[in-house]
């Protein structure tokens, strides 16, 4: 909404001195919201100028270029030369004899923009022919102001080349451009907006004068017939509660608006059309209650306010036919032929034109849900619609269409018929009982009772202090006709956010919330940190990516029927049709990241993500719907967490490329399964919990022969490591020899839920020794490490395995193992003979248990 000081200034009295960054920010201290200023950094010389000549000149580029002579009267610079004004112009909407808007040199526009003669297109050009945009006027940039268009005949023939457009177009003038939210529909009007600046102003006594407080005649028989049959067959809900009508006779069609309305119109964003259509879009701005002019020689005699038919038809004054909806509003003549959709737009067949002498004058209320559906139907927003649909005060219809009425005699020559038609079907607001101490207790501020009540008066509420229920806390309060957003049965929220913003939101006190004491963070949050810092340190970049999967995902994977990952749950409003379900591993998604990075050029890439996978483990139930207003109860609650499918979390790991770079240093080394086995164990190790690992043969979609199984020691799943298969990294699109894993963190989580013990460092020596074993390469190395942990006894400090043979001197099937043994006592050093006790004890053990043989 665009407001002109000067409009603002007939409705409050402005401090001297006061200008559109003060209005702005006034209005932003009581809650609105500044979107622009216009106007008043625009300095001369700018002037009307009349085309004499123009020479069309197409250039390489494509584009057609004007070159224009053009009088700007006294001001051009070329005047000592005895020469018109010479403009490079590339709009083509003017032609020779028209009245153009000309900037010329020296002059600066908003936004900073000094112009100066220069050469272009192989011309000097000495000013430029300006665009509604260019000059702040407006956003319009499809072609240059022509001013017979903009101001009408008549008005530009009183012009003359070199008169100054900034005083012409009110360019001098400051505007405030306000972002009204949908719950201020009031601040869509002058009116609405010089309340809330004269709130900011501390509401003086005497500083606001409501332009719609004028007298209005009451209804009589002898008004325009208006007959309202309106109730909507979806909803049942009636469109229209008020319908003024008022007639005037006799306009002169040749009369133009004054010159101060069209200029206020177009400060305000709006062109100037006619007289009749000017004066309804004047008042629509000054008191937010939109109006629509008839022809009234186009009547028969009747107005009906009914819904729309099957098959029915309308041509708005966009010249578009409409296919109507049962659910639309219509304004009808006699109940038959449709004149406008309601609160939208009108029609083409009752348009006032340049030979309309008499007006019928229509100052509707209609209902916001009905106009808001018609204008999203018909995809036609318009600044009827956009009023209405945010809520239009219905105590203004009357004043509305007698301001119209007033302003259509006096410049128009008409007059006005006795008659009154006015149906009102409105209810006024009701009033609710508010507690006084509700606004200091939600916001947090002591506002005294007469503070509270002062406020609200000042909204133009009703405040009753002595009606029924009301006492020293409780008053009753009716909300103004024009604050819909007030009504309620609960209001204490809204009055206390009208009770804040008024007295002041700088004065409501910043206090830093003191915290309570906390546990701190749980155990399941530390261990996800402790998780994502140790994959972080190892090398790998977090991504997070959006838990959703397509239909093919467990394809691509090579999941076997009756995988448990196959049972995905299907969302009913997928924000992609392509990704319908939700992922049941964190890999499914984190591949496609690791894809987009390759197919952008990365070619060693490492990434990681801990995010929650969904695992129904069976049908999905539908959740209950519960009651908003009180707490579910046992069985309720049991029932809502019965339908929300399992949701453990887990983190996946995924690279390719190089894991070592190659350099002066030496060759690099690729990413291979055992990176993939060692970010897991990493991980593990953080947290202090010791994992197993052993070779898993059949485990989609890793490489049969290189995939990892990884458990705690009592043999829970932890997860899985190693090579993803060829066919796999084929269906993805990834390159050979991508390797992955992906644990499950909240097995990690239970499993370092007791406590580390520690245990105490010995300042003894160790004694390392070596063992290699002769197995059968179908057993597992993890089981003979196992073997030899559980046969060396308590000395044992750490087995590694550190060599793998197979080849010349090995019996074929058989692979030699070679373990490093460190014992370490805590109160001595050992002996060679101890040590060789400790190492042939566990090399027994490993032979019973996996028929090991030691070389």
């Amino acid at each position: 909404m665009r407001m002109p000081l000067s409009w603002l200034a007939e409705y409050t009295d402005l401090p001297e001195g006061t200008t559109g960054a003060d209005v702005a920010a006034g209005l932003v201290s009581v809650g609105l919201e500044e979107e622009d200023l216009h106007g008043g950094d625009l300095t001369g010389p700018l002037v009307v100028g009349r085309v004499l000549d123009l020479v069309a000149e197409p250039q390489k580029n494509g584009k057609t270029i004007r070159w224009c002579t053009v009088d700007v009267g006294e001001h051009g610079q070329m005047v000592t030369e005895g020469k018109h004004q010479e403009i490079v112009c590339g709009a083509h909407n003017f032609e020779v004899g028209d009245l153009v808007v000309v900037v010329l040199p020296g002059a600066v526009l908003p936004g900073g923009f000094a112009i100066a003669a220069r050469k272009t297109y192989g011309h000097v050009s000495n000013g430029m022919i300006c665009a509604e945009d260019e000059i702040g006027l407006g956003t319009d940039h499809e072609g240059i102001i022509v001013l017979q268009r903009l101001l009408g005949d008549e008005k530009a023939s009183q012009l003359r080349p070199g008169d100054d457009a900034i005083a012409l177009l009110g360019l001098a003038e400051e505007t405030v451009e306000t972002n009204v939210t949908p719950d201020r529909g009031y601040c869509l009007s002058v009116r609405g907006l010089a309340r809330e600046f004269w709130h900011s102003l501390g509401s003086p006594a005497g500083g606001y004068r409501d332009p719609a407080a004028v007298e209005t005649p009451a209804a009589d028989d002898a008004g325009y017939p208006v007959e309202l049959t309106d109730t909507s067959p979806i909803d049942g809900r009636d469109g229209c509660d008020r319908y003024v009508a008022r007639v005037v006779r006799g306009i002169d069609p040749t009369r133009p608006s004054p010159a101060w309305m069209q200029r206020r119109l177009t400060q305000a964003g709006m062109r100037p059309i006619s007289l009749a259509v000017d004066v309804t879009n004047y008042v629509m701005l000054a008191v937010g209650q939109p109006l629509h002019a008839f022809d009234l020689d186009t009547l028969s005699g009747r107005v009906v306010v009914r819904r729309a038919r099957d098959g029915e038809t309308l041509t708005t004054l966009d010249d578009v036919e409409r296919r109507l909806s049962p659910d639309d509003l219509l304004i009808t003549d006699g109940g038959e032929r449709p004149l406008a959709i309601a609160g939208v737009m009108g029609g083409a067949s009752s348009e006032v034109t340049d030979a309309t002498t008499d007006v019928l004058v229509e100052a509707a209320h209609f209902d916001a849900t009905t106009v808001a559906r018609s204008s999203r139907r018909h995809r036609l927003v318009t600044e009827a619609s956009k009023r209405y649909e945010r809520g239009v005060d219905p105590a203004v219809t009357a004043a509305a269409a007698q301001l119209a009425v007033d302003l259509l005699v006096e410049h128009g020559g008409g007059t006005a018929d006795p008659g009154v038609t006015d149906v009102d079907r409105t209810q006024p607001p009701a009033a609710a009982l508010l507690d006084v101490t509700e606004p200091g207790r939600i916001v947090g501020r002591a506002y005294p009772r007469g503070r509270v009540v002062g406020i609200l008066r000042d909204l133009g509420c009703t405040v009753d202090e002595t009606g029924e229920g009301t006492d020293e806390a409780h008053v009753l309060v009716t909300p103004p006709t024009w604050r819909p957003d007030l009504a309620g049965d609960a209001p204490a929220p809204d009055y206390a956010e009208e009770v804040a913003r008024i007295d002041g939101y700088d004065l409501i006190p910043s206090v830093t919330p003191t915290p309570s004491e906390g546990q701190g963070l749980t155990h399941g949050q530390q261990v996800r940190r402790r998780v994502a810092d140790a994959v972080a340190a190892a090398g790998y970049d977090e991504v997070l990516t959006y838990p959703f999967v397509g239909e093919g995902s467990a394809d691509a994977l090579r999941l076997p029927e009756g995988d448990d990952r196959r049972h995905a749950v299907r969302l009913a409003n997928p924000l992609s049709e392509e990704r319908p379900l939700l992922r049941t591993s964190v890999l499914s998604t984190l591949v496609d990241a690791l894809r987009r990075n390759v197919a952008r050029g990365q070619r060693d890439v490492a990434l990681y993500e801990l995010g929650l996978v969904f695992r129904p483990g069976g049908p999905v139930g539908s959740a209950p719907l519960l009651p908003v207003g009180t707490r579910p109860d046992a069985a309720s609650l049991a029932a809502l967490y019965a339908a929300v499918p399992h949701q453990p979390r887990h983190a996946a790991v995924v690279a390719c490329g190089q894991a070592e770079p190659a350099g002066w240093w030496g060759p690099g080394r690729p990413a291979d399964w055992s990176d993939m086995v060692a970010v897991v164990q990493t991980a593990a190790r953080a947290l202090a919990v010791e994992v197993r690992v052993e070779a898993d043969a059949d485990h989609a979609p890793w490489h049969p022969g290189r995939c990892a199984r990884v458990t705690l020691v009592d043999g829970t799943l932890v997860g899985h490591a190693g090579e993803l298969h060829p066919k796999v990294l084929a269906s993805l699109e990834l390159p050979p020899r991508t390797v992955a894993a992906e644990f499950d963190v909240d097995v990690l989580t239970a499993g370092s839920e007791q406590p580390v013990q520690v245990q105490p460092f010995s300042s003894f020596p160790p004694a390392l020794t070596d063992v290699a074993l002769l197995v059968s390469a179908d057993v597992p190395a993890a089981a003979v490490e196992q073997s030899l942990r559980e046969g060396a006894g308590e000395a044992l400090e750490s087995v590694t395995l550190f060599d793998v043979y197979e080849g010349e001197g090995i019996e074929p099937g058989h692979v030699s193992l070679a373990f490093r043994l460190t014992f370490r006592a805590p109160d001595r050093t050992l002996t060679t003979e101890e040590v060789n006790s400790y190492r042939d004890a566990a090399v027994a053990a490993a032979t019973a248990a996996t028929g090991a043989t030691q070389r």
